[in-house]
């Protein structure tokens, strides 16, 4: 799969996670980064980049390791939207803010239509 910074390529990427997972899970296999990684890019898939990539989902107080385990991506999106934002990031050679997090979000309430959708950027009004 070639990786593009548009709404129609999150979309196949959420879906190619859910896909990875289950198959993982027919397998026996744990649901890690790095496994989910070596799986997409094969022999791309080197520690450097494999740290890159943890390195750009990491977020404040949330660090991302290789051998973190992930849940499913319609129960904890959030990890999952890090991850897929970081992917693009490092493929493309794109810093952090020319990826679109809303793009992802949006890709996601199409990949899930029965999931809560996710906005987590999204500022929250005060009451007054």
């Amino acid at each position: 799969m070639e990786i593009q910074n548009t709404q129609e390529c999150f979309v196949q990427l959420w879906l190619r996670l859910e896909r990875t997972r289950q198959l993982f899970k027919r397998q026996f296999k744990c649901f890690y980064v790095r496994r989910v990684l070596q799986e997409w890019f094969g022999a791309e898939a080197t520690d450097e980049f494999i740290w890159e990539v943890c390195d750009r989902a990491s977020r404040d107080k949330e660090p991302v390791y290789g051998y973190d385990v992930l849940d499913k991506p319609t129960l904890y999106p959030r990890k999952h939207r890090y991850l897929l934002h970081a992917i693009v990031q490092v493929k493309l050679g794109l810093n952090f803010h020319q990826v679109s997090l809303s793009m992802i979000d949006d890709a996601y309430s199409i990949a899930f239509p029965q999931s809560t959708p996710i906005n987590i950027e999204k500022k929250k009004r005060t009451k007054k």
